[in-house]
């Protein structure tokens, strides 16, 4: 559901930028208690797949993978970034096995891979290809899912060119018929997605919940994300990547998903920081989630298969207790304040370069007037 390139930008995105009450205990004052008694089950996972088709093989080959999944009830989101016959045996095995699959709708690398603005064309082709790939395969499927990230491969090759760069963020952050067009085109294709039988969902960083309660397009425009919905949309809410603030980051974000993706899991243990979860931190932002949505993403599946968490997610006590401390709210909620100060006050730079531009000429104008003014009573009085 994300690229390690899209993740780091959240990284340093977010580096640089009522239902629960208190509870007894180790809690803190001001902390919050979230418990699973009344919660109806286990959530719903859904795993994120996107290796190489020789390393979903070499994955789902595994003693217990299959089994786990099913025993969990679990779900898979498969990246398809080719529509060969080896990716559809690996369809099939999960077909065979009653695992329900959601085709991530991806495309080619050379295309960008991930789903923007600069690719709406490319992406209703792929699922016109998608279509003919699974009535050849005879392939099942409880849904398609856009993942819809930056063209950070476009920003990557402009890196080395600052005037270039300049340029492109200048003439697009001006572009509002840009937005209009992406939004256009991706709601068509999602309606013809749905015509065809399948459920849609949307898989989009949290930020976009931000740039919504400002009202704003700027992420749009400068980074070509389309903020257009299917039947559910998935907010990716990667705790792993600013751990100081814990759950945290799902608590303040939770209210507005409809779903909610967790990781991540998977990635080197080199960078403290940016290690991927361990299982007591990928157990509480499980159970955080569980209660904002039934259903829960989680990215990715290798990493959880890697570190041992699907038989430990077999026998995990849903109905347990977390807390979440409440400095850890009050980080959460300044950060999210921070990144909508900054997207709105970046969205309305011209509204200010204008008033600062009127001020400058009023200051002048009236300037010159006291001069004027002025300019007879200095010739009564030669100095």
């Amino acid at each position: 559901m994300a690229s390690w390139l899209s993740l780091a930008a959240i990284a340093i995105l977010s580096i640089s930028i009522g239902g629960f009450a208190p509870g007894p205990g180790n809690a803190s004052p001001g902390d919050i208690r979230i418990s699973g008694e009344n919660r109806d089950g286990p959530a719903h996972l859904v795993f994120a797949c996107d290796g190489s088709t020789t390393e979903l093989e070499t994955l789902f080959s595994q003693p217990d993978v299959i089994s786990d999944l099913k025993a969990l009830n679990a779900g898979i989101a498969l990246a398809l970034p080719d529509l060969s016959p080896d990716r559809a045996r690996i369809v099939r095995q999960l077909n065979d096995a009653g695992i329900p699959v959601t085709a991530w709708l991806a495309l080619p690398p050379e295309q960008g891979y991930y789903l923007n603005a600069s690719n709406a064309p490319e992406a209703a082709a792929r699922f016109a290809d998608f279509l003919t790939w699974t009535n050849t395969y005879s392939l099942r499927w409880a849904g398609v899912g856009l993942d819809i990230e930056p063209n950070i491969q476009e920003f990557a090759a402009l890196r080395n060119s600052k005037s270039r760069l300049a340029w492109t963020l200048i003439t697009r952050y001006f572009d509002i018929d840009r937005v209009r067009r992406a939004r256009e085109s991706y709601a068509s294709l999602i309606r013809e997605i749905q015509a065809h039988g399948y459920p849609v969902e949307t898989y989009q960083f949290p930020f976009i919940a931000d740039a919504r309660r400002v009202h704003s397009t700027l992420l749009e425009r400068l980074a070509g994300i389309v903020d257009v919905r299917g039947d559910r949309e998935v907010l990716m809410i990667y705790t792993s990547f600013n751990k100081r603030l814990d759950s945290a980051l799902i608590w303040v974000y939770g209210p507005e998903a409809q779903a909610i993706a967790v990781g991540v899991t998977s990635g080197s243990d080199a960078a403290p920081r940016f290690a991927p979860l361990n299982w007591e931190e990928f157990s509480r932002d499980l159970i955080v989630a569980s209660h904002f949505t039934h259903v829960v993403g989680v990215y990715n599946l290798a990493g959880c298969v890697h570190h041992g968490f699907l038989p430990r997610l077999r026998t995990m006590n849903w109905d347990q207790s977390v807390d979440i401390s409440a400095e850890s709210i009050r980080k959460a909620t300044q950060l999210r304040a921070r990144i909508q100060r900054a997207i709105w006050l970046t969205s309305h730079l011209p509204y200010f370069a204008v008033a600062i531009l009127i001020a400058i000429i009023w200051t002048l104008a009236w300037w010159r007037r006291k001069r004027i003014q002025q300019s007879p009573r200095t010739q009564q009085n030669p100095s």
